[in-house]
């Protein structure tokens, strides 16, 4: 069976932040993940984790100005010594939290990608690693689709193995998330299969709309076995957005349980 973590900046939010975490444990789920956690002393989601015996399998490091537009510092030249700050603020997080994946979010590119936007991302992504790795912590990159995040830096799954094979570090992997895989290339297995070797986390949600799996035109049922077949043993990450409340829409869980 997969190892689901609720994503609980889609998931529960009828309910405030840190009551979540309660709401993810009665219903099903053994571990969480979200997007950003600093707006909360680490101690404190620690404590929440703890209380209702979840796993931390994941967060992003922060990603720049989110309110004014932006998804990350990763690719912006002159922003070096900000991408390096915040990414040790998430390994402070990670640390507290015994969390061992921090997705880094690439950003949106200044209008062209040039060979300058390139290098800057991988210099960026190897020292975050190399820093991550006192701490045996995995640094995710992730494609996301353009058409709901225009101008992100980085779009299809070849092109982040490729990252990751330049950035040559053992720690830095990649998050597979299938939602975004379908829109830009679809062929969703075969597009896992390829990449298996460097994927070490999943996210799922139903396309078209990102809502709960069982809806839209990926047969999530055949699609997990398949990749519980090749041998993934991570997390599978619920980033959905729910077409009602979450607790209606969690009928599809009881198929795994």
């Amino acid at each position: 069976m997969p190892k689901f973590a609720a994503n609980l900046s889609m998931l529960f939010t009828e309910e405030a932040f840190l009551d979540r975490f309660e709401a993810a444990a009665n219903n099903g789920f053994s571990a969480v993940e979200y997007l950003f956690p600093y707006d909360f002393p680490a101690t404190i989601i620690k404590e929440k984790l703890q209380k209702y015996h979840l796993k931390q399998a994941l967060f992003n490091a922060p990603a720049g100005n989110w309110q004014a537009g932006e998804r990350g510092t990763a690719c912006l030249p002159g922003r070096e010594n900000e991408f390096i700050d915040s990414f040790n603020l998430a390994l402070e997080y990670a640390r507290v939290l015994g969390n061992q994946r921090i997705h880094v979010m690439a950003g949106i590119t200044p209008k062209i990608t040039s060979l300058v936007t390139i290098d800057c991302y991988i210099n960026n992504l190897r020292r975050a690693a190399i820093a991550a790795q006192a701490y045996g912590i995995t640094v995710l990159i992730e494609p996301i689709n353009n058409i709901d995040m225009p101008g992100y830096f980085l779009n299809y799954q070849e092109q982040a193995v490729d990252l990751i094979k330049q950035i040559d570090q053992p720690n830095v992997k990649l998050q597979f998330d299938v939602y975004h895989c379908q829109i830009m290339q679809g062929n969703i297995l075969t597009q896992f299969e390829s990449a298996l070797p460097y994927i070490d986390h999943i996210q799922i949600a139903g396309v078209p709309g990102r809502h709960e799996p069982n809806i839209g035109e990926l047969n999530y049922s055949f699609i997990l076995r398949e990749i519980e077949r090749l041998g993934f043993q991570g997390f599978v990450g619920c980033e959905y957005l729910p077409q009602s409340s979450t607790r209606t829409g969690l009928n599809w869980l009881k198929a795994f349980n």
